[in-house]
């Protein structure tokens, strides 16, 4: 989804020389895979939107997969990048590196200053040492290596299946095919009250585009800086979520909500008023997003269930 998203962007903007492989064609796990192609392409920017990512039950349940793949992919790729003398990485984090209990709107500052959310520790954990990693090599190599940290994202090809997906294409998945099978009622985990912040996934590709053209690493790490955030800068309740994606899908049943199920943190709410500062801001708002989201989920449903 992220990287489709920032593809597009780019070839919107003009950018013609992109080198590109499919996880298929090039394993990020593999050292010696990842060393090769960076010898032989010495790509001159890099951006890695490349992870093992998954909605709140997938982290639950596949915590070794989420934090060794997680891990290989972003060290291999910030090694290989300095190695080969890249001349600018942009790794992109996620707002489950912060604190359990961190006060909100989330400061880049909260970062380590808690413990974290247990459901999702594994996948935090990775992103935290990838922040520490860009970090670090800017002190002590001075690589132009820094961190974009995005707020919940959603959009086309995102993983509509419903054990794999995070929450807004679980839901739209959920509320379609009730709605296809004319079932009675969805059932949602939690209680509803659970806030969280949504960005179509071409904000976010707007973003790293204006990072890349604007920001170097050097702006965030003389302020004490280790990364940036990038949201909307406002959030909706679980229920909000489900009545807008309801009316979007054409379901006419009952919404239940399970107290019983996983929920996470209570709210997750990421401050980008630093980037904002700087000239960037998202546009899209969440009722159009979403309705984007599922035509998108419509127009491309066998491969958006089936992968």
């Amino acid at each position: 989804m992220v990287g489709s998203a920032i593809l597009r962007k780019l070839k919107q903007e003009g950018y013609t020389n992109l080198v590109l492989r499919t996880s298929k064609e090039l394993d990020l796990r593999n050292q010696n895979a990842v060393n090769d192609f960076f010898e032989a392409e010495k790509p001159e920017v890099v951006i890695i939107a490349a992870a093992k990512v998954g909605g709140i039950l997938a982290n639950n349940t596949y915590r070794a997969e989420f934090i060794y793949d997680n891990l290989m992919i972003e060290a291999n790729t910030i090694h290989a990048s300095y190695k080969n003398s890249v001349n600018k990485l942009i790794f992109l984090g996620s707002s489950c590196i912060y604190p359990k209990l961190a006060p909100q709107p989330m400061k880049e500052e909260y970062l380590l200053s808690g413990y974290l959310e247990y459901t999702n520790e594994p996948y935090a954990v990775a992103k935290i040492a990838g922040i520490k990693l860009c970090e670090n090599y800017y002190k002590q190599y001075g690589c132009n290596f820094y961190t974009l940290t995005p707020c919940n994202l959603y959009g086309p090809n995102d993983d509509f299946r419903p054990e794999f997906s995070h929450v807004i294409p679980g839901l739209i998945y959920k509320f379609w095919d009730a709605a296809t099978r004319m079932l009675p009622a969805v059932v949602i985990m939690g209680n509803g009250e659970q806030r969280r912040e949504f960005m179509y996934v071409d904000d976010l590709a707007n973003a790293v585009l204006f990072s890349m053209e604007n920001i170097d690493a050097e702006d965030l790490y003389k302020n004490n800086l280790v990364h940036l955030n990038i949201g909307v800068g406002h959030d909706v309740s679980i229920k909000e979520l489900a009545e807008l994606i309801k009316e979007i899908t054409g379901f006419k049943g009952l919404i239940n909500y399970d107290d019983e199920g996983l929920v996470g943190m209570e709210r997750k709410l990421v401050d980008p008023t630093r980037i904002e500062s700087l000239g960037w801001k998202a546009k899209v708002e969440i009722k159009e997003g979403l309705q984007l989201t599922f035509r998108w989920f419509t127009d491309h449903l066998k491969e958006s269930i089936v992968k």
